[in-house]
């Protein structure tokens, strides 16, 4: 039997060595120049809006790589991968280190909030309105309000149902989707449908088909269809900020779609693509959109959807309390009728 263990002991050892042999291949792969390269070559050949923001890739590049050398930090690395992927001016764009992630703001915090969560929830809310699962639901002059600050969470069927019916008998709703960046997109085609008044094109999606940065499927049809126990398709106004970004982009889109429905407020937050994840060779995570949405006339809204009818709140309304989007918003239902 002890002729055994020789054997044992050199197959052991043999798959020892072979580990060891892979885990230098992998740590002599894993450099800060390899993860760079990996980085820039993934998007390049599947990143979706190099030719709609007229980006040069390339020319980028060639000012990033000579930055980049074997002997920076994590933090030196990171920092100028991060700083390379905010050229792409695009909110999806993400890097995610274990110590920090990169996100680009641009989307938003150059234009005005036109948002005052405590003017909405002080003067308009009250204490009269009641809670449906991420919504605040309530009636203003007469008015349907409903507010919603996340997709975040999944709506179940049964609480849109519950809105609708509690609202039905209204002049009218408002959807206030202002600071909402987004979340689930099932989210909002389960709200669009209760408002549809038939089965409507909304949009279209190109995926990512090929390497070359305008290589793109045939556009790929999306519908909204009434769904519920009825649907309200009396005036409804939804109103929007460039905080208004991603999945609840789509969901204005659905809703400028239906021939009773206003957009009101500033032009959205945009983000048209949907997201995917990759992983760099140190187990650094990165994201960005590989497809586009364009609408039935064939508009991108990548960078945003301009509304019906554009409202700012000024400062001399805020100061008194006031805000000039949502009366703006109730006076034109209540002008327009049921």
């Amino acid at each position: 039997m002890h002729w055994r263990l020789p054997i044992l002991f050199f197959s052991i050892l043999t798959v020892i060595t072979s580990c060891e042999k892979l885990l230098i291949e992998k740590d002599e792969n894993n450099t800060n120049e390899n993860n760079f390269e990996l980085l820039w070559t993934t998007l390049d050949r599947n990143y979706s809006f190099f030719e709609f923001k007229r980006i040069d890739w390339d020319s980028i590049y060639m000012v990033y790589r000579p930055q980049i050398n074997n002997s920076l930090s994590d933090r030196e690395l990171f920092d100028k991968m991060a700083e390379m992927l905010n050229e792409l001016r695009d909110g999806h764009v993400n890097l995610y280190s274990g110590f920090d992630e990169s996100r680009n703001l641009e989307w938003y915090s150059q234009y005005p909030s036109n948002f005052n969560s405590t003017i909405l929830e002080k003067n308009y809310l009250g204490d009269d309105f009641i809670k449906i699962g991420n919504f605040s639901v309530t009636i203003i002059d007469s008015v349907g309000y409903i507010y919603n600050g996340s997709f975040s969470e999944i709506t179940r069927e049964k609480e849109i149902d519950k809105i609708i019916d509690k609202l039905y008998g209204t002049r009218g709703i408002v959807f206030d989707i202002r600071n909402n960046s987004g979340g689930f997109s099932s989210t909002g085609e389960i709200i669009a449908s209760r408002f549809a008044d038939r089965q409507r094109l909304v949009s279209y999606t190109l995926y990512k088909s090929g390497p070359g940065h305008g290589d793109f499927t045939t556009p790929q049809p999306n519908y909204v269809t009434p769904k519920g126990e009825k649907q309200f398709t009396g005036k409804v106004v939804v109103l929007t900020n460039r905080r208004t970004y991603s999945a609840t982009n789509d969901f204005v889109l659905y809703m400028s779609a239906f021939p009773h429905t206003t957009v009101m407020g500033d032009t959205t937050g945009g983000g048209g693509g949907t997201p995917y994840d990759y992983e760099l060779l140190n187990g650094w995570r990165f994201r960005f959109p590989r497809t586009m949405t364009i609408t039935p006339d064939g508009f991108n809204v990548e960078h945003g959807i301009p509304p019906s009818i554009p409202v700012n709140i000024t400062r001399i309304d805020e100061r008194r309390g006031i805000d000039t989007i949502l009366e703006a918003a109730i006076s034109f239902i209540r002008s327009a009728g049921h």
